[in-house]
């Protein structure tokens, strides 16, 4: 005799409401992290396994294993790599002490810092040369704000997170002035951080081209289209990373709930009770496979499927020089 189960009942019901799934462009990889994976994967090729990865290349837990397959071993710091061997630097960018380590054990350094990322490091080094006090916006223990503020003496760039931490600012009234932000921000949070620093100290300068990503700024401007498309938002990405966690946040600040998930295994039939819509996104490290093997689940459930196109992107970054020059002398040796 065939028995009917709650769960059974409760798929029936699902397969019979979920009617449509919108995938938005642009999700998902960034240039960076597009760069970052190939690099990783170049220097497997290039000097053999193992290669080493100080930090997690990119903040996707499917990505770090999958390169964790090939041969690629992550570390937290350079005293890990045996001595000689090859380490390849994450895409958040690193403190100088980090290089110096590893230059002390002989290790072959490849940087697979973002470029957007390296643009504020820079920033920083030239402001403190200029005289700036420098203010970073950015979330404290991230690995990214940790390198930033790594250029300069531990005390000497001041770190907020939000209007709050602005007013108990204590730095006095200094006429040379400048913000810099993380690359991956909320572009709401940080404008109203933004203006709670220009309110308490109207000289302050702005960098001089903004420092939140392109591509951090694209994707929450897609979600914001898609939560109007749709009754509830998936986020794909793993809660490491800041970018997939600030898309979370845009999402529901638009009265839409919202739910981030590392794949499919995470997707919960709960979140989809009364729903006949659901629009996916991704985060800046979440490859796109994870992306349609979501939409391939709801199509099983009899949904059809959307692309959401708000804008397209074409930013491509070249390889570190220092890979460069490695296949260069590879291809010398044959």
């Amino acid at each position: 005799m065939f028995l009917y189960s709650p769960l059974r009942l409760q798929k029936w019901w699902f397969t019979i409401a979920i009617k449509k799934v919108i995938t938005v462009a642009p999700r998902g990889f960034c240039a960076g992290v597009d760069r970052a994976i190939k690099v990783v994967e170049d220097a497997l090729d290039i000097f053999g396994l193992p290669v080493y990865v100080k930090h997690e290349i990119v903040h996707n837990k499917h990505v770090v294993a999958d390169l964790a397959e090939k041969g690629a071993v992550t570390v937290e710091n350079p005293h890990e790599a045996p001595a000689g061997s090859v380490i390849i630097f994450s895409a958040h960018g690193s403190p100088p002490g980090h290089y110096e380590a590893a230059k002390k054990r002989n290790l072959r350094i490849i940087d697979a810092t973002c470029p957007l990322v390296t643009k504020v490091h820079l920033e920083v080094v030239r402001f403190a040369r200029q005289g700036y006090t420098i203010i970073y916006i950015g979330h404290k223990g991230h690995v990214e704000g940790i390198g930033v503020m790594g250029e300069l003496p531990a005390g000497e760039v001041a770190h907020v997170e939000n209007p709050q931490e602005v007013e108990q600012l204590a730095i006095g009234n200094p006429e040379k002035l400048i913000y810099l932000t993380q690359t991956t921000l909320s572009i709401d949070e940080t404008l109203a951080t933004i203006a709670a620093l220009k309110k308490k100290y109207p000289q302050i300068r702005d960098p001089p081209r903004e420092d939140i990503c392109y591509a951090t700024t694209n994707r929450q401007k897609a979600i914001k289209e898609l939560a109007m498309a749709c009754d509830v938002i998936l986020v794909v990405g793993s809660v490491t990373s800041s970018n997939s966690q600030r898309l979370l946040e845009t999402a529901k600040a638009q009265g839409v709930a919202a739910y981030l998930v590392d794949d499919v295994s995470a997707v919960k039939e709960l979140w989809l009770a009364g729903k006949s819509s659901v629009g996916i996104s991704a985060g800046a490290s979440a490859p796109d496979y994870l992306v349609q093997e979501i939409v391939s689940y709801f199509a099983s459930l009899g949904a059809a499927h959307e692309e959401l196109v708000v804008q397209k992107e074409g930013v491509q970054f070249i390889p570190p020089r220092e890979l460069v020059r490695a296949r260069e002398e590879r291809a010398t040796q044959k």
